[in-house]
């Protein structure tokens, strides 16, 4: 190897964008004076300021879609959390009937005090723990006996006449208990409602 090519060195691109991008460009080996110099500096400044705001519009943009996908994936959180709480539903609905057979035979005090003590006991504590499951999984009684009625709440099944003013449009009596899942009814209370005539 000869001492000429040992010394030169390769070039190297400084700017390793796109090729085809128009930069102003300053060749090493011309002396840029006057009315030259300040027609490459303005279209320099020009340039950057072109660059600062297509970088500024780039930020924007970048911005707004990283605050969409935060509030879509709240969004979609919420969602997920509201279908869980409710997707039990079906199957809380459907042992509502066997929670009606216990609160039928408790109320039958006659039939159920002449029964052997420990079995009740036992059927007593066989409720308390079906219960405790389903309440676990957001069930709520709604017994509003003594509350006024609420038409958007309770199912009146029949209406009672009463001698007190006070006691109209009051549960005089639930015939069967409603219940709640997580703050949504799923099933009404039964009532009977006061109602008084005046004379």
């Amino acid at each position: 190897m000869d001492d000429e090519n040992k010394n030169t060195e390769p070039e190297v691109d400084t700017d390793p964008g796109d090729e085809t991008t128009e930069d102003v460009v300053f060749e090493d080996n011309t002396e840029v004076t006057g009315a030259d110099y300040q027609q490459k500096v303005d279209k320099l400044k020009a340039r950057i300021k072109d660059l600062e705001k297509k970088n500024g519009e780039l930020l924007d943009s970048w911005q707004r879609d990283k605050a969409d996908f935060i509030n879509t994936r709240k969004r979609d959180e919420e969602v997920k959390k509201e279908f869980l709480k409710f997707s039990k539903a079906d199957i809380i609905s459907e042992l509502l009937p066997v929670l009606d057979s216990f609160e039928s035979a408790f109320k039958n005090k006659e039939a159920w005090e002449s029964v052997d003590k420990n079995w009740r006991t036992g059927v007593e504590s066989i409720h308390s723990q079906l219960f405790n499951i389903l309440s676990g999984h957001g069930l709520k009684v709604i017994n509003p006996i003594g509350n006024s009625y609420v038409s958007a709440r309770d199912e009146a099944i029949e209406t009672v006449t009463v001698e007190n003013e006070t006691d109209n449009d009051k549960i005089l009596d639930v015939v069967q208990v409603g219940y709640e899942l997580n703050g949504k009814e799923i099933r009404a209370p039964k009532v009977k409602v006061g109602h008084y005539e005046t004379k």
